[in-house]
């Protein structure tokens, strides 16, 4: 059912965490930029996928799930290859970002963890 989860994790300033990452041999497959900065990147290396967002990038993508991440929740993205089913089998988590597609060709839709953790799950559009 998962075919892959992804850590994202929100901090103030993504360049310099990408260039920590990229001392440890990953290298940068994306990069988004929020005004004048980088306000994401996606980092692979040694078979692992690690992104990064700005918190300011965060908030403007989508107010409610900033406020999640901003009062101490992390956020994983999780890319299944059905998306209805994972939402289905998760039935009754609030749901904080509705269902879109993304212009990365992602269907997404957002929901909290019982934890509070903002889980993403993600399917790619045909």
């Amino acid at each position: 059912m998962i075919a892959r989860i992804t850590p994202v994790l929100v901090v103030d300033t993504v360049e310099l965490c990408a260039e920590f990452w990229q001392k440890l041999g990953f290298v940068r497959t994306a990069e988004v930029p929020h005004g004048d900065i980088l306000g994401f990147v996606i980092l692979v290396g040694h078979g692992i996928e690690l992104m990064y967002q700005s918190m300011d990038s965060v908030n403007a993508d989508d107010a409610t799930m900033g406020a999640r991440v901003r009062t101490g929740g992390s956020s994983l993205f999780v890319e299944v290859p059905d998306l209805d089913a994972a939402v289905k089998a998760v039935d009754g988590a609030p749901i904080i970002l509705p269902d879109r597609t993304t212009f990365y060709g992602m269907r997404e839709i957002g929901v909290l963890d019982p934890g509070g953790n903002v889980v993403l799950f993600a399917q790619k559009v045909a």
